[in-house]
C-alpha cells in the first residue's frame, strides 16, 4: 500500500478524512512542483524587471499598502509580519484541526498562484510527515484577510519561533527543529503573505464540523429509533407515501434509515391507543431530514473552498498577471457553519423534547423510568441538563455571519467574522454529542423496561452500549455515564 499520497490535484472530503485518520504522508508530484516553480519565476522576473508597486510585496500591509518599501528590505518585511501579526489569543486549538490547517495551507500553495518558492512548500510537508503540527490559539481572526493570526501562529515554527505540537506535549519550535535536523527558514518575498492570507483557519472547523456532523445526523436517527419503540409509537408517520407527497432528499433519507433501522421489530405497530404521537417523535423524518439538506448544501462549499486560491494577491503567470483581489474573504464559509450549526442545534432540540416525553411517566414507562420513583429521582435530572445545553446551543446559533467590524483603519471595512462561526460551531457539536448521550441512555433505560422486541440492529446497539452504561436500578451518579455515552458515540461514529 502506497504510504504517500500525491499532492496537486483537487482534494475531496473522504480523501482528507482518510489523510488526517489514516496518518498518510504527503508528496508533491513533478507537475506540481513545476507549477508551484514557474509561479515564483514569473514573480521573480516582475519584481527584478519593474518597480510597480505589488501589495505586501514591495508594500506595506492592509492601510499601509500604499507605503513603497525599499528592495533591501522587501525580505525582512515577511518576516516582520509573521511576527506582528502573531496576537493569537484564547485556547490551543486541537491538534487534529491544526493538523488540517497545515495540510490545506499546503495543498493551497500547490495550486501554483502564490508564487512562493519550492522550498518553503516542502519544509511545509517535513513539519506534516513527522508530524510537527504548530501550536494555534483559538481568537484573533476577523475571517476577512485571510485569517491572519491563526495563520501566523502556524508559520512562526518556520522561523524558530512558536511551538509545535511533539510526542503529546508541546515545545518550543527551534529546539524541536534541532532535534529534527531542520534549519530554520528564511522568508523571500511574498512568502509571510502566503502564508497568512486564506481561510485554511475557518476551512478547517468547517470540515472538521462536517465529518462529525454527517455522522452525528445518522447516529441521531438510530438513537430516535430507539426512542420511538420506547414510547410506543406509530410506524404510519415513516410510510413512504408520506415522503412522497413532499420528497425533500433529507427527509426521503431519515425515513429509510428510521425504516431500516427497525427493520424486524416487533415493538412498533399502528397503534389505536394512540392517534397520533408527539411531534418529536412523529416529526423525525422532517426535523433531522431538513438539517441533512443543510448538510447537502454546504458540502458542496466545502469542496469548492478546500481546492480554491484564497491568497493576496494572486500570481497567474500563465497570463503575466498579479492581481489583488478578495478571496480571502471568508463570507461563504462564514454563512454555511452559521447554517450548520443551527441544523445541529435542532437535532438537539427535537432530542430533548423525545427525553421529556420517555421520563414524563406515560405510556406504561415509570416516572423518571425509575422504580420506586420518590424515593428514587432516577433520569429526571438528565432532562434538565439536556434542556441546559439545548439552551446554550441556541444562543450559540445566533449568526456570527451578519456581524462586521471595521479595521486596518477604513481599508478592511467589511469582515465575515467566520473565524467565530468556526468556534461556535465546533462547540455546537460537542454539545450535541452530549444531548444525544442523553437521549441514548434514558431510551435504552425505557427500552428495556418495556422489554419489547426489536430489530437486530436495535437490539446490537443496546448490547454494546450496555459494555459501557447500565441498566440502572436505583439512583447513581450518572454524569459518569453521560461521559461514557459520549465516548460510545464518538467510537460508534
Amino acid at each position: 500500500m502506497n504510504k504517500f499520497f500525491e499532492l496537486g490535484k483537487n482534494l475531496n472530503l473522504d480523501e482528507i478524512s482518510k489523510l488526517l485518520f489514516e496518518n498518510k504522508k504527503i508528496r508533491l508530484s513533478k507537475k506540481t512542483e513545476n507549477k508551484i516553480s514557474k509561479s515564483r519565476y514569473f514573480l521573480e522576473k516582475k519584481i527584478t524587471a519593474s518597480s510597480e508597486k505589488i501589495y505586501g510585496v514591495n508594500t506595506g500591509f492592509g492601510s499601509l499598502c500604499d507605503t513603497q518599501i525599499d528592495k533591501k528590505d522587501i525580505k525582512v518585511l515577511q518576516e516582520n509580519l509573521i511576527l506582528s501579526h502573531s496576537c493569537g489569543t484564547g485556547k490551543v486549538i486541537p491538534k487534529e484541526i491544526a493538523k488540517l490547517i497545515l495540510l490545506l495551507k499546503i495543498n493551497s500553495l500547490c495550486l501554483g498562484y502564490s508564487g512562493v518558492r519550492l522550498s518553503l512548500v516542502k519544509q511545509l510537508i517535513s513539519f506534516y510527515n513527522k508530524d510537527l503540527i504548530p501550536v494555534i490559539y483559538e481568537q484573533g481572526s476577523l475571517g476577512a484577510s485571510g485569517d491572519l493570526a491563526p495563520l501566523a501562529h502556524m508559520s512562526l515554527p518556520l522561523i524558530g519561533k512558536g511551538e509545535f505540537y511533539y510526542k503529546n506535549s508541546i515545545r518550543k519550535s527551534k529546539k524541536i527543529l534541532k532535534n529534527q535536523g531542520l534549519e530554520t527558514y528564511k522568508l523571500s518575498y511574498k512568502e509571510g503573505l502566503a502564508l497568512i492570507n486564506g481561510t485554511q483557519f475557518m476551512l478547517s472547523y468547517a470540515i472538521w464540523g462536517f465529518l462529525k456532523s454527517i455522522k452525528l445526523n445518522k447516529f441521531s436517527d438510530l438513537i430516535a429509533s430507539v426512542s420511538l419503540e420506547a414510547y410506543s409509537c406509530r410506524i404510519d408517520p415513516f410510510s413512504k407515501l408520506i415522503s412522497s407527497v413532499r420528497p425533500h432528499q433529507g427527509q426521503i433519507d431519515t425515513t429509510k434509515n428510521i425504516l431500516n433501522n427497525l427493520r424486524g421489530s416487533k415493538g412498533i405497530f399502528f397503534n389505536d391507543d394512540f392517534v397520533q404521537d408527539p411531534y418529536s417523535f412523529r416529526c423525525i423524518p422532517q426535523v433531522h431530514g431538513a438539517s441533512k439538506d443543510v448538510l447537502n448544501y454546504f458540502k458542496k462549499i466545502i469542496e469548492i473552498e478546500v481546492n480554491s486560491v484564497t491568497d493576496n494577491p494572486i500570481v497567474f503567470e500563465k497570463d503575466e498577471k498579479i492581481i489583488s483581489g478578495g478571496n480571502f474573504h471568508g463570507q461563504p464559509l462564514a454563512m454555511g457553519m452559521d447554517y450548520l450549526a443551527i441544523s445541529l442545534s435542532e437535532l438537539g432540540n427535537i432530542s430533548e423534547r423525545r427525553v421529556f416525553n420517555l421520563i414524563s411517566g406515560e405510556r406504561g414507562l415509570p416516572k423518571y423510568l425509575i422504580k420506586n420513583s420518590g424515593l428514587n429521582s432516577g433520569f429526571m435530572i438528565t432532562q434538565y441538563t439536556s434542556a441546559s445545553i439545548v439552551s446554550q446551543n441556541k444562543q450559540l446559533c445566533t449568526p456570527a455571519s451578519v456581524d462586521s467590524i471595521v479595521s486596518s483603519n477604513g481599508q478592511e471595512d467589511h469582515v465575515s467574522m467566520g473565524a467565530n462561526s468556526a468556534l461556535k460551531l465546533y462547540r455546537v457539536v460537542n454539545n450535541l454529542t452530549t444531548i444525544l448521550s442523553i437521549e441514548l441512555m434514558n431510551a435504552t433505560q425505557a427500552f428495556q423496561i418495556i422489554n419489547k422486541k426489536s430489530s437486530k440492529k436495535i437490539h446490537s446497539l443496546i448490547k454494546e452500549y450496555r459494555k459501557v452504561v447500565p441498566f440502572i436500578e436505583k439512583d447513581t451518579d450518572l454524569y459518569k455515564y453521560i461521559s461514557k455515552g459520549e465516548d460510545f458515540i464518538i467510537n460508534k461514529i
